[in-house]
C-alpha cells in the first residue's frame, strides 16, 4: 500500500509534468499540424504560444485561488480544464479550433500548476522530507522541456501529431481521481472568503500583455511588442496600487515585506531566462539547424541534460541540504551552469559528445544544485493561508523568466541559429544568480529570542 503522502507527492509532480511538457510538447509537431490543418506558419506559431501565453499569464491568480476556494476543489477543476481542452485540440478540425484549445489548456495550466506545489507544502512540514518531495517536483519542472521535445518527436513520427495532445488525456484522469483521494486542504478555503476580482483582471492582463510583447521582441514587430510591454507595465503598475487597499490581495503583504521571498523570486526568475524555454530553443536549433539532426534524434539528444538535472536535484541536493544552507548550494550551482554555458558556447561543431553532452552534463549538474535550494527558498516559513499565491508567484517568476530569457537572449544572438553569444548571457546570467544568491540570501541576524529550530536559508 502507497503511503498517501508520497501517493500525493507523485500525483502532484505527475500534474506538473504533464503541464510544463505541454509548453515543448507541440514544438516538433508543428509541420504536421500545418500539413494536416492548413495553416501559415504566423498561425502555427500561436498554437505553441497560445498556451504559454494563457499558461504565464495566469499563474499569479491561478495561485491565489487554492487560498480562496479550497485546494482539493482548484487542483481538480483546472486539471478538468486542462484535459478537456486537450480532447477538443486532439480533435481539432481547424487551425482556429487548436489555437483555441491551447488557450484554454494553458488557462487550466495555470490554475493547476500552482496548486501542485501548494499539495507540497501542505503536505509536507518544512524540514528534510519537505526538501525531498520539492526536489522531485522541481527536478520534473525543469526537465520537461526536454521530455517534451522527445514526447513530441516520437508520437509525431510513430502515430500522429494529435497523439501529443490526446496522451494527456488518460494520464490527466488518473491524476484526478488520485487528487480526489490524497489532497489535503480540501474543499475549504483559507482566511480569505473571496478572490479580489479587479486584482485578478489586473494581473492576467498585465502579465499576458507583458509576456506578449517579449515574445514579439525578437521576431520584427516592435510597435507590437512596444506597445504590449507599455500596456503590460501601466496595468501591473496600476495592480500595485490597487493591491495597497485591496483586503483580499493577490500577493499578499506578508509575501512582499519577505526578504528571502522576494529575493528569491527575483533569482527564479533569472534562473528561468536561462533554463525555463531558452536552453531548449538554443540547443534544439543547434541540434537539427546545424548539426543536422532529425527531430527524434534532437529530442533524445536531450537526454543527458534531461538525466543529470534530475538525478543531482532528486538524489543529490536533498542531502547536501541538510548539511549546507541554501544559498551556498545556489551560488555553487550558478557558477558551474555558468561554466557549462562558457564550455557550449565555445565549443566547435564536432561530436555530439565534445558538441552537446559535455556542456549538458555540467549544466545539467548546475541546474540541479541550485534550482530546488530556490524553491524551498521561496516558500519558507510562509503562512499556511497564503501557500497557494506563494506558489503562484514562484510559477509566475520562472515562466515569466522563460518569456523574457527567450526575447532577450534572441536580440543578443540575432537568431536562434547563433548559439555562441546567447550562451555566453546565459553564463553572465549565472553569474548574477551565483551573487544575488550571496548577498541577498544571507540569514537575518538571529534574535535573542528566535526559536531554536529556525534553520539558514
Amino acid at each position: 500500500m502507497i503511503d498517501a503522502r508520497w501517493a500525493a507527492l507523485w500525483m502532484a509532480s505527475a500534474a506538473q509534468l504533464m503541464v510544463v511538457l505541454d509548453v515543448s510538447v507541440v514544438n516538433i509537431a508543428l509541420p504536421a499540424v500545418g500539413d494536416d490543418l492548413r495553416m501559415t506558419d504566423a498561425a502555427l506559431q500561436w498554437v505553441a504560444s497560445g498556451y504559454a501565453l494563457a499558461f504565464a499569464g495566469g499563474l499569479l491568480v491561478g495561485g491565489r485561488l487554492a487560498d480562496v476556494y479550497g485546494l482539493r476543489r482548484v487542483f481538480v477543476f483546472g486539471l478538468g480544464v486542462f484535459i478537456a481542452a486537450s480532447v477538443i485540440g486532439g480533435l481539432a478540425v481547424s487551425g482556429e479550433m487548436l489555437i483555441a484549445a491551447r488557450v484554454v489548456q494553458g488557462v487550466g495550466a495555470a490554475i493547476a500548476s500552482p496548486a501542485t506545489f501548494t499539495i507540497l507544502t501542505r503536505t509536507y512540514p518544512e524540514g528534510p522530507v519537505r526538501t525531498r518531495a520539492v526536489a522531485v517536483w522541481t527536478g520534473v519542472s525543469l526537465v520537461g522541456g526536454g521530455v517534451g521535445n522527445i514526447v513530441g518527436g516520437v508520437f509525431t513520427e510513430v502515430f500522429t501529431w494529435r497523439a501529443v495532445l490526446l496522451i494527456n488525456v488518460p494520464i490527466g484522469l488518473a491524476v484526478v481521481l488520485c487528487g480526489m483521494g490524497v489532497v489535503v486542504g480540501n474543499a475549504e478555503g483559507g482566511t480569505n472568503s473571496r478572490l479580489d476580482l479587479v486584482g485578478a483582471v489586473l494581473a492576467t492582463v498585465g502579465l499576458c500583455a507583458i509576456t506578449y510583447g517579449v515574445s514579439e521582441i525578437d521576431i520584427g514587430t516592435e510597435w507590437t511588442a512596444g506597445g504590449a510591454i507599455a500596456l503590460g507595465v501601466a496595468t501591473l503598475s496600476a495592480l500595485v496600487a490597487q493591491q495597497r487597499h485591496s483586503s483580499s490581495a493577490i500577493v499578499p503583504v506578508a509575501l512582499i515585506r519577505n526578504r528571502t521571498v522576494v529575493a528569491g523570486n527575483l533569482l527564479t526568475l533569472l534562473t528561468g531566462a536561462c533554463f525555463q524555454v531558452p536552453i531548449w530553443i538554443f540547443l534544439t536549433y543547434l541540434m537539427q539547424r546545424s548539426m543536422g539532426y532529425s527531430p527524434v534524434q534532437a529530442g533524445f539528444g536531450f537526454l543527458p541534460l534531461t538525466f543529470v538535472t534530475m538525478v543531482v536535484g532528486v538524489h543529490v541536493v536533498p542531502r547536501l541540504m541538510t548539511r549546507l544552507p541554501a544559498r551556498h548550494l545556489i551560488l555553487a550551482g550558478a557558477l558551474v551552469a555558468g561554466a557549462g554555458f562558457v564550455w557550449q558556447a565555445s565549443v566547435s561543431l564536432d561530436t555530439y559528445l565534445t558538441t552537446i553532452a559535455g556542456p549538458a552534463i555540467i549544466i545539467g549538474i548546475g541546474g540541479g544544485l541550485m534550482n530546488t535550494p530556490l524553491a524551498t527558498a521561496v516558500t519558507s516559513g510562509i503562512n499556511p493561508s497564503d501557500a497557494g499565491a506563494a506558489s503562484g508567484l514562484m510559477n509566475t517568476s520562472k515562466q515569466c523568466g522563460g518569456a523574457l530569457g527567450l526575447a532577450a537572449l534572441g536580440l543578443v544572438a540575432g537568431s536562434y541559429t547563433d548559439y555562441r553569444p546567447a550562451f555566453l548571457a546565459m553564463a553572465a546570467c549565472m553569474g548574477v544568480v551565483a551573487a544575488g544568491a550571496a548577498v541577498a540570501l544571507r540569514p537575518p541576524i538571529p534574535r535573542a529570542d528566535a526559536a531554536a529550530g529556525t534553520v539558514d536559508r
